[in-house]
C-alpha cells in the first residue's frame, strides 16, 4: 500500500481487500487496552456489504475484537430494519447475527419511531450510557460519489449550524429522511476511517482534498477540523485524480 498526506486526515491506498484487512486493523487497535467495549459506528453502502461478506469468509474477525465491541451506524434510512435498505438490518444480518454477537452489544436506532423522535432518543440514550460529550471510539463512513459523508448531503442544513447533539434527523431532498451523526458527533469521534472506492469516486475526492474547503458544498470536507483523527482507505481507481 501507499501512503498520502492531506490537511483532512492520512490516505492508504491499496486492493479493497487490503482496505478491508486494515478495517479489521482499526478496530483492533481502537479496543486494545480498554477495560471496556468500545463503540462502533458502522456505513452504509455497498462496500460495507462487501466488508461484512468477506469478514465473515476469510474468519477475519478476532474473538477479541467480536466481544469487546458495541455496534451501531453512523447513520440510518428511516426503514424498518427488516428492509434491505436497513444500514444496521444489512450489518446485522450479513455479520453481527453470523458471528454470534449478543443483542445487548446491538444499538440500533429505535425505527419504530418518527425520524424527529427517534433521533431524540437515539442522543438520550447515548447520552446517559456514553456521555454527551463523547463520539464513537471507531466511526465508519463512506464517501458519496456528491461528496457527502454519513447522511450529511450537499446543501444540508445541519452543516454550519452549530447544533451540539451527536445525532439528528434531517430530511434529505428527494431521498426522504435519514438519521445522521452531526458535526458535532463526528468531532468528538476518536477515530474516524473513510471508506472511497472506485473510478466514480475519483473527481469528488480531488475536489475534496485540492479543492476550495466550502464544506456545505463537499460535506467530506467537514473531516478537516479533526484530521489527525481521520484515515482514508481508498482504492487505486478513486485516488486516480492524486
Amino acid at each position: 500500500m501507499r501512503e498520502i498526506k492531506s490537511d483532512y486526515g492520512t490516505l492508504r491506498v491499496g486492493t479493497l481487500e487490503e482496505t478491508f484487512r486494515l478495517m479489521v486493523d482499526a478496530l483492533r487497535n481502537a479496543q486494545a487496552g480498554k477495560n471496556a467495549p468500545i463503540t462502533v459506528g458502522l456505513s452504509g453502502g455497498s462496500t460495507p456489504k462487501a466488508f461484512y461478506q468477506w469478514a465473515m469468509r476469510e474468519k477475519a474477525l478476532p474473538d477479541t475484537v467480536i466481544k469487546n465491541c458495541l455496534w451501531l451506524t453512523s447513520d440510518e434510512r428511516c426503514v424498518p430494519l427488516a428492509s434491505d435498505d436497513s444500514n444496521f438490518g444489512n450489518a446485522d444480518r450479513l455479520m453481527l447475527t453470523p458471528l454470534g454477537v449478543p443483542s445487548a452489544a446491538k444499538i440500533p436506532w429505535p425505527m419504530e419511531l418518527p425520524p424527529t423522535d427517534s433521533a431524540a432518543q437515539f442522543n438520550k440514550m447515548w447520552n446517559a450510557r456514553f456521555g454527551a460529550q463523547k463520539g464513537f471510539d471507531m466511526c465508519f463512513l463512506g464517501m458519496g460519489d456528491d461528496g457527502h459523508t454519513a447522511s450529511l448531503f450537499p446543501g444540508c442544513p445541519l452543516i454550519g449550524s452549530n447544533l451540539a447533539d451527536n445525532f439528528a434527523a434531517v430530511e434529505w431532498p428527494g431521498r426522504g429522511w435519514r438519521l445522521t451523526i452531526t458535526e458535532s458527533g463526528l468531532a468528538r469521534c476518536a477515530h474516524v476511517v473513510v471508506l472511497a472506492n472506485g473510478t466514480n469516486k475519483a473527481s469528488v475526492l480531488k475536489a475534496i482534498l485540492r479543492g476550495p474547503y466550502d464544506p456545505k458544498k463537499l460535506p467530506s470536507q467537514i473531516h478537516r477540523g479533526y484530521a489527525s483523527r481521520v484515515t482514508w482507505l481508498i482504492d487505486e481507481a478513486a485516488a486516480a485524480g492524486l
